[in-house]
This record gives C-alpha cells, structure tokens and sequence, in this order.
C-alpha cells in the first residue's frame, strides 16, 4: 500500500503555542487546530484536506473496501426482529425492516395475535437527517405517553419531547440537553437530568409536568460537584426513584416516593470517599450493592418504611451475598422468588440464583473457552421465567428463557448469519501471557481452524480503562478478517475490571502505564506462542484504548505493522489540565489530577502527543468525529500533524474525520460498516 498513490500529504502549520504548568513549559505547535464551535475554515479546510489525501491514498483498495462493506451487509439478516416481552397488557417488540437503518417499536394488546401498533419509528424521526440516535423511550406507567430522547447531532446530547399514544400526536413541549428520564406514578409528573450545555456533565435534575411550559419546572437538585455525573432511574418495585451521584470512587444515592412527586428526594446514605454503592427495591426492602465491605462489592438488604424514610445506616444492614476477593458482584435482578447475580470470576462472567427462601444456589454452566452472558429485558419481576443472553467468538447472540423453578432453559431466538457460516469452522481459546512484572495477564483469541498455520496475520484488541471489563462477543464484521487468516486476539489488560476490582485499580492513576506494558508484552507473547507472524502484529484501540495505541506506538513503534487509532484519546495533559472540556473533572480519579505536580509529572511522561519524537512509527490510520463529545477531535488532528512532522519511515499516516458524527461513529443499521470496511481494509493490504 506504501506509495500506491504518490500524492503529498497535508502539512499541518506550525504555530508555535506554549502552555505552562507549575514552572514547565510545553510547547504545543498544533494548537490553532482546535476550534470548539467547529466553523474555523482554516481548520475545517485542514481536516478536509486530510480527508482528501486519505480518500486518495486508500483508492487503490476501494475495490476490497467495497467487498468487505458487501460482505458484512450481506451477512446480516434483511430483516430482525426481537424476543417479544410482555409488560402491562401489552406484548412488546422491535423491529429493524428491510432496508431500513432504523428501529420501529410495537406492541400488541393482550396478545400477539392482536393487531399491531406502531407506538415509534425511528426511521421517519430521522428521515433527511445526517444522523440520528434515540436515547430514551421510557413509558408513563399506564403506557399512554411516551417520553422520548434524540440526538441529531452527535454529541450525545438529547431533546426530551412525549407524545400521547392514544392519537399520535406530539405534545408542544421541547426540553433539550436531556440525559435520563423517569416517570412519577401519577401520569402526569416526569423526572429528568439536565446535561451541562459546555462541560456535558448531568448535574441538574428537574420535574416537569405534562403539558406545561418547560419554563416551570422545578430543579429538585444540583450536583455542585464537578467530579460527580448524576443518573435517574425507578426500582425494580416501582414504588421508588433514585437519583444517584457518581464520580469515579464514590457514590450518593437519593430516594423519593414514586406516589408523592411532590416531595423532595431524600439521601439514602451520604457520600463516603472510595465506598460506591447503589440501590434498589424489591418486596419492602432496599437492596443496596456495596464495595464498603470489599472492593469486589457486597449486596445487603435493609427493610423499608412504606410512609416515611429516615437516612440509612449500614449497621442495620442485613448482608445477603458477602464480599469476596476472586469473584467480582457486577449486578443482579429481583425475581418472585430468586435473586440472579451477574458476577465474573477469572475474568468470565457467571449467572447464578439463589432462592429467597431457602438460600438455594445454582450457577449456569457454559462451555465455550471464552463467552459473554448477561439478563436479558426481564420486565416482570413476579414470574420464575428469568431470560438471560449469550454470545462467544463463535456463538452469535443467542436468548434463551431460564425457568428458575425447574432449572428447564428454553432457546428463544439466536441472531442469523447469512450465508454459509458454520460455528464449527471457528475456534477460540484463552491463554494467560505473563507481563514484565510477573502478573498474569488473560487473553481471548479466535481463528479460523483451515487458515491457521502460526503465520497468521494477528490483530490485537484492548480498551484497558475506567474498569470496562471486555466481554467477548460475536462478530459477523470480524468474519471479513477471520476468513482472510487473521488472528483476532483480546487482551484483558490491567485498567478493565476483567479479574476484578484490583484489576482495574492496577491500571489506573499512578500505575496506568501497566496497561501499555501489558498489551506491549502480549503482543511480543502471542508471536512467541506462533499465534501469529512477527513482521504481521497490528493493533487496535478506540477512545481511551486509542490512547493505548498512542502509549504502545511510543514505547514499542517496531512491534507493529499497522496499527488503527479510533476516536483516540491522546493530548491527555491538555485535555485534564482544561476543565471547559466535557467530561475532564469527572476523570480526575481515574487518570490523575495534573494541577497535582505528581500527576502532571507522571501523565506527561506517557501523554501520547506529548511524547511524539523522531523516530520510525509503524503504518496507521486514525479516525475521529468532528461533533464527537467525548473526545474532541483536535487531539487526533493534532497528533497525526506532530506524527507528520516528526516520524523518520515512509509509513502510511492517514487521517479520517468524519464531519457529520461524533464518537459512535455514523448512526443506522448499516452506515457504521463503512467504517469498519475502511479499517479492515487498511489492515488487510498491509498483511499481505
């Protein structure tokens, strides 16, 4: 691919900007690239001369570009649709049609032979829209009004509109820069979190009546912290909303009657540095999940006053599942009569339930090396029919109904591959690579049996922050690389919460660079084991794992023929030490404060952008969104310009901006596998 298309590279100015912090001067030559109203036209003709040379460079393959996207549609089913649930007197499901991009949402009263209602269709909400993505659908508890969110922009901020599903029609009000919204019992009072317009942080939470000017509702609350986002939801009993407040280490949780929407919330239990906790509600008790016992979190029972609600104490907890050291409590669901836990041991997640009554404990059984479950939708807590999901490398999405009583499991429906797909032609294994400090580190792999010779091109996968445990799932797109001999590895590297709490600690503040260090020695790992040829090692990373990308291209540039950065988070000093940036100060416990010289020091010494120097990088490809909110586009902008300016190979650097999305990419069915195809299509060529 090197040269196919002599065409020069877009030469970003130099224009030389210093930024001082506690006595050291960094200088930034690429500053002017950011403009955050995104109208500059020197910047906008910058990025589009980018785009340009990256269209021009990548025309070669636009044939095998044109066969992956085929392929991957191909695979899909023309049409889907869900596992129908029922809720309330109606039977529920959504739809994708064919050739549509959207969802279509409907229902059926009483039965599913009754005649179908179209409550929401995406498709003629987004139709003459660049991009559209429904937030929210969140009935009225007598499923009549719906409340509805969308973001049109891509930036994952949300317009609250409701409209009644008794005539179609959309009420008047408008309430933008909206994040979750829960209903009151009554019908009528809706509960919402209000987005910050700048920073993005959900900080507001108000209460607005149905019908009324949004110029009259009331804010019950404001986190006048800055390092804390705040979330809505409703208990499983309905009898309760929650709002809760969350920074990176610590939680607050605040309760109101569901019948009473004119009351005030009330603290469940104050804010604790470093103890998180949540809570639910579920036959006259609150059932709160807990790390102030142990990291790996504890779930207690306390039981509630239906009239009145005094702050709680934990020593009037009852402890119904304790904290252990090896197995992590992610979650759990509140059935009749059973308690189903999501929990995660060795880096594999389990289901298991245990009878209310008589402490009866069953755990699911699966045999795949590496796997995914989780509960499905289960809207009625009064039944002993628990559905649960299922997905591996080689098994596609698949729900299956549980019956709890029985132990009986039911297949209710598994996502279809088009074509000639066999599960039996793939195989997936797990193995354990020992890092540099002698920690253990797992990996996930998958190939295809005939195309395997320990030659293979390998791809190397990891995300590694904010305890993102990565859940290994199927992936018909993955099959385009599979089918070409690739090796696709995940690493569950340190910054995930894959074997733990710990895990995630370890990877984190002032031990972050174990994350780097694990993918890096992997890598090395898998060539050594002949997962994969030394001279075809690529790697790949998105958002905070597209800082992994930037962290292992510095340390160790000569391990990797192609690497592919998406949305990637890397002027990490600039973007912490700036608190008008959306989302900065809720990050502070988990990469660093730098107004703290301790932390600047240490950030700065692996900040990718910032430690940029002259030197061979391997070929890459970096995407980003100008809308994207979560990480602004002038970080990989910036970079690949320095990258430009300083790398000494004749190595591909191309940068794709999408102008019309933001971190998720193009919105639709279909539209975000022209980005794959791009990505797969660089790496394909360059492993030849």
């Amino acid at each position: 691919m090197n040269n196919t298309v002599n065409v020069l590279a877009p030469v970003a100015e130099i224009k030389p900007h210093i930024h001082e912090t506690h006595g050291h001067q960094r200088q930034d030559n690429y500053f002017w690239l950011r403009d955050d109203d995104r109208k500059d036209p020197e910047v906008l003709a910058y990025l589009e001369a980018e785009n340009a040379y990256t269209e021009q460079q990548m025309t070669p393959l636009s044939g095998l570009q044109q066969d992956l996207y085929d392929e991957m549609v191909a695979k899909q089913e023309p049409a889907l649709e869900s596992v129908p649930y029922f809720q309330k007197g109606f039977w529920y499901t959504s739809r994708y049609d064919q050739g549509k991009d959207y969802s279509v949402y409907c229902r059926r009263k009483g039965s599913m032979e009754a005649e179908e209602e179209i409550f929401f269709d995406c498709n003629e909400r987004a139709q003459g829209l660049a991009y559209y993505q429904l937030g929210e659908l969140s009935l009225s508890p007598n499923s009549m009004i719906l409340a509805f969110t969308e973001d049109t922009v891509s930036r994952r901020q949300y317009t609250l509109r409701f409209k009644d599903l008794s005539n179609n029609s959309l009420f008047e009000e408008c309430i933008e820069h909206v994040n979750d919204v829960v209903w009151a019992n009554d019908n009528k009072t809706v509960f919402y979190v209000k987005q910050h317009e700048q920073t993005l942080l959900s900080y507001q939470v108000y209460r607005h009546i149905l019908g009324d000017s949004p110029a009259n509702d009331v804010l019950l609350y404001e986190e006048l912290d800055d390092t804390y986002y705040l979330n809505l939801y409703k208990t499983r009993s309905e009898q309760y909303l929650v709002i809760c407040a969350d920074s990176t280490m610590t939680s607050e949780c605040l309760i109101l009657d569901a019948d009473k929407p004119q009351d005030n919330f009330t603290c469940f239990l104050p804010r604790q540095r470093d103890h998180e906790y949540s809570v639910d509600h579920f036959q006259d008790q609150f059932f709160i999940r807990s790390n102030m016992t142990g990291k790996n979190f504890a779930l207690h029972t306390v039981s509630s006053n239906q009239t009145t609600f005094e702050v709680t104490q934990p020593q009037d907890w009852t402890t119904l599942i304790a904290a252990r050291e090896s197995v992590l409590l992610e979650g759990y669901e509140l059935m009749n009569d059973w308690l189903v836990v999501e929990e995660r041991e060795l880096g594999l997640p389990l289901l298991r339930q245990i009878n209310f009554k008589t402490g009866e404990s069953r755990t699911l059984k699966f045999n795949d090396p590496v796997y995914t479950v989780f509960s499905h939708y289960n809207p009625q807590a009064n039944s002993s029919k628990f559905r649960y999901q299922y997905t591996s490398f080689t098994t596609p999405s698949t729900v299956y109904e549980l019956d709890l009583e029985s132990g009986e499991t039911i297949l209710l429906k598994q996502s279809k591959v088009v074509g000639d797909f066999s599960s039996a032609d793939y195989k997936s294994e797990r193995v354990w690579v020992k890092a540099r400090d002698g920690v253990d580190v797992p990996v996930s792999l998958v190939y295809k049996t005939a195309l395997f010779d320990h030659h293979n091109p390998l791809l190397v996968y990891a995300y590694g922050s904010y305890g993102h445990s990565m859940d290994i799932g199927f992936s018909s797109a993955n099959l385009s690389l599979l089918d070409r001999g690739f090796v696709y590895a995940v690493a569950h590297v340190r910054g995930g919460e894959d074997l733990g709490r710990e895990w995630y600690e370890q990877g984190k503040l002032l031990h972050k660079k174990n994350t780097f260090n694990d993918f890096v020695d992997v890598s090395k790992a898998l060539v050594e084991q002949q997962y994969g040829a030394a001279d075809k090692v690529f790697a790949m990373g998105g958002s905070a794992g597209g800082l992994l990308m930037g962290a292992i291209i510095n340390q160790a540039p000569e391990l990797y023929r192609g690497v592919v950065a998406a949305v990637p988070f890397v002027d990490v000093v600039s973007t912490m030490l700036d608190e008008s940036i959306p989302l900065t100060t809720g990050e502070y416990d988990e990469w660093g404060n730098p107004n703290d010289p301790e932390y600047y020091d240490y950030i700065l010494s692996y900040s990718p952008y910032d430690q940029v120097t002259e030197k061979a990088y391997p070929n890459m490809l970096v995407t980003t969104g100008l809308h994207d909110s979560q990480v602004q586009y002038w970080e990989p902008a910036k970079w690949v310009a320095k990258l430009r300016a300083l790398k000494t190979d004749q190595n591909q650097l191309l940068l794709y901006t999408d102008m019309e999305a933001g971190h998720g990419g193009k919105s639709g069915r279909f539209k975000h596998f022209e980005d794959i195809a791009r990505e797969f299509a660089f790496l394909i060529n360059l492993s030849k």
